[in-house]
């Protein structure tokens, strides 16, 4: 067993290697403080035949990391919560890249938290877990990785603050990379307020973090370079193309290449590519169908990447700053509390707007808080098989769609100005050609003002591009699904005209330099500019309709006045719900009483529950200590027997009262019973 300990970005990390897991291509024990993360690396020696990475990455939290029992009926961990899927893809998104273009063998990454102390980032320590295994495993010629979060607290920058301090930070940027460049940005905005960021503030930060990632990459490699597997994979020198073929697609089938790049959706494109591969395999045996396709891929690719590079025209024949058409359409759902229809060329964006009450919050169980956490405002993003033109069922959330929510839930939450309302926002993308999380932030944040919510400013988001062909490189604005998939970067960046409140970056290279990063920034805010200018016309034009909003009354009445209110068994204020078809959140403790609903039911519902506690209030008055009365039996339960009184109301006559004096009621009998007390707004009864 071999330990490592590595001091950078104001940590102390300590490495356990050939300790647990040994029979997995590489393992370590990963420990900050009181965390400890498993990070193993399995390989199969097979490789699959299939053009894709197959690599999978798992990050998984135990209960037991914290000294907890999981919560809900079964006690044990289940399905994989969210914070877990996306730290996940937080991890693949970085390591990804760095991948050879053609190492084929099944790769699994899992990292387990064994323990954890919530004042450390989990998400650094499980990035940096996994990098170091994947170093070890030395499956290919991988370069070290490794993240680090910066914090901005006072107009200071700090480098992986702990849990108090972010807390107290006005951003949150997480930065993966190599000793050379970037290969993954996440940022939010944090506070009260806005806190948008401005563009060279976000360099500067930016900068802060490329010099810690290479300080710790660099004592990374120092450090575990001795301790590296035998290299199993050498990087080939790729596919070698039949130059007979490249030449038979440029000069006789050119034109009808073009027609399929400018074909703008998906499976229209799909459909024309597919034409020409069987046209020539029938006129050209010698060639292989596999053959044809292969070539056909890179003359397309080729071709798209000179006319950016060289021409400064894109496929569908806008300049490279040039944003798609956009047209927004509001109120569209009678029901809905709110609805935008969002379209920016062809990608569009259905968002609906509800508010709710604390009730409808979701309650969240995690590793990184003490207690369970709610959720108040939801962003949920669907992508339904049709939106792309494909022929398949639409099944359960995906990762990429938990992902997309949670990136504009990023986008638009500093902008609600009052973060104790409930909130939930569905993104349906009903077309989708590129782009479409941050059109989901475009109609989200005009849906938030059609809600009734108030709002710091509007919000929109662009997708930035990028394609490089050696030491020239183009930036795109407002990126189609051609572009995303030919292109070398995804850039998404929302914000107002000020600055930055999320953004998320990935590429396909092995990193983006900085100046490339500013570039892509800078172009950025000039589209957001342009987009935000269509977006303020429109929401002039939102007309909000205050009578069919939900409204909130609160107020306060005695906390032991709550359970009457509520009733034996919930039967009164499920009777309250259901009469005046409103929510009714309850706290015992202050004795406040919180009603949503339509404004009238609301005002209805809190004259009807003052009037009912008044109401036994004077029921309760007509009664003295030590009274003698006349009642009647009118239910007999396990712990005694409720009575009707004779000047209205009911009164409680205990078993053991009853067993006292050895008698036996049932239901309809008479009984003389004398008043012994008052307690909380019953009346307790014993035998006269």
């Amino acid at each position: 067993m071999d330990f490592i300990t590595i001091n950078s970005g104001n940590r102390t990390e300590e490495f356990a290697l050939k300790q647990v897991a040994k029979q997995a291509t590489s393992s370590l024990m990963y420990r900050l403080g009181k965390t400890l993360i498993l990070a193993s690396v399995c390989v199969e020696r097979e490789p699959v035949s299939e053009d894709f990475l197959p690599l999978v990455v798992q990050f998984l939290e135990k209960s037991y990391a914290a000294g907890k029992i999981p919560g809900g009926f079964v006690k044990r961990e289940g399905r994989a919560q969210d914070f877990e899927i996306l730290t996940s893809r937080l991890i693949d998104r970085t390591l990804r890249p760095l991948f050879p273009k053609d190492y084929r063998y099944p790769t699994q990454i899992t990292l387990m938290v064994l323990s954890h102390d919530i004042e450390n980032d989990l998400q650094v320590s499980a990035l940096n877990a996994a990098s170091a295994a994947l170093f070890l495993a030395h499956i290919a010629p991988i370069k070290s990785v490794s993240a680090c979060r910066i914090a901005k607290m006072d107009n200071e920058f700090i480098i992986n603050p702990n849990a108090s301090l972010l807390n107290q930070s006005s951003l949150d940027l997480f930065v993966s990379g190599t000793k050379e460049s970037l290969n993954m940005i996440e940022m939010r905005s944090l506070g009260q307020k806005l806190n948008a960021l401005e563009e060279p503030l976000m360099l500067e930060a930016l900068e802060l973090a490329q010099k810690s990632l290479k300080e710790t990459c660099t004592l990374y490699e120092e450090a575990f370079t001795p301790y590296q597997n035998e290299l199993l994979f050498k990087e080939s020198q790729g596919i070698i193309f039949n130059e007979r073929l490249l030449d038979l697609l440029k000069n006789q089938y050119f034109d009808e290449i073009i027609k399929g790049i400018e074909s703008s959706a998906l499976s229209e494109r799909e459909n024309v590519f597919s034409e020409i591969a069987k046209k020539i395999s029938e006129a050209h045996s010698e060639f292989s169908l596999e053959e044809i396709e292969l070539s056909l891929e890179k003359v397309k690719k080729t071709e798209i990447r000179r006319m950016i590079i060289q021409d400064k025209i894109r496929p569908d024949k806008r300049t490279l700053e040039e944003v798609r058409p956009i047209l927004i359409e509001s109120d569209l759902l009678p029901m809905a509390h709110s609805s935008i229809l969002f379209t920016r060329g062809q990608t569009q964006s259905l968002v609906v707007g509800v508010l709710g009450t604390d009730n409808d919050a979701q309650t969240h169980e995690s590793l990184e808080h003490k207690a369970p956490i709610k959720e108040r405002f939801m962003f949920h993003y669907n992508f339904p098989p049709f939106c792309v033109g494909e022929a398949s069922s639409i099944g359960a959330t995906s990762r990429r769609e938990l992902g997309h929510g949670n990136l504009a839930k990023r986008a638009l939450e500093t902008s609600i100005k009052n973060k104790e309302q409930v909130i939930r926002l569905v993104s349906e993308i009903l077309e989708s050609n590129g782009s479409s999380s941050m059109a989901s932030v475009c109609a989200g944040s005009l849906a938030l003002y059609a809600s009734g919510v108030e709002i710091y400013d509007l919000v929109a988001g662009v997708a930035m591009g990028m394609v490089s062909e050696g030491q020239d490189h183009a930036i795109l604005s407002d990126i189609s699904g051609l572009e995303d998939a030919e292109g070398d970067m995804d850039f998404k960046i929302a914000g107002n005209v000020e600055g930055i409140t999320a953004m998320q970056m990935d590429t396909k290279m092995s990193g983006i330099r900085l100046e490339v990063l500013y570039q892509a920034l800078l172009q950025a805010k000039r589209a957001r500019k342009h987009i935000l200018k269509i977006m303020h016309e429109a929401k002039e034009k939102i007309v909000i309709n205050f009578s069919h909003l939900p409204t909130t009354e609160i107020f306060n009445v005695a906390p032991d006045k709550i359970i009457e209110i509520i009733g034996q068994g919930g039967r009164v204020i499920k009777e309250i719900v259901e009469r005046f078809e409103v929510k009714i959140d309850l706290n015992k403790p202050s004795g406040e009483v919180k009603i949503m609903g339509n404004k009238e039911r609301v005002l209805k519902t809190k004259e009807f529950i003052l009037n009912y506690l008044h109401s036994l209030d004077q029921e309760l008055e007509r009664y003295a200590i030590d009274e003698v009365l006349e009642a009647q039996v009118k239910r007999i339960v396990d712990f005694g027997a409720f009575l009707s009184l004779p000047k209205g109301g009911e009164g409680l006559l205990r078993k053991q009262n009853m067993d006292r004096c050895q008698v036996i009621l049932k239901e309809g009998d008479s009984i003389r019973c004398r008043v012994i007390s008052f307690n909380k707004g019953k009346i307790a009864l014993d035998l006269a």
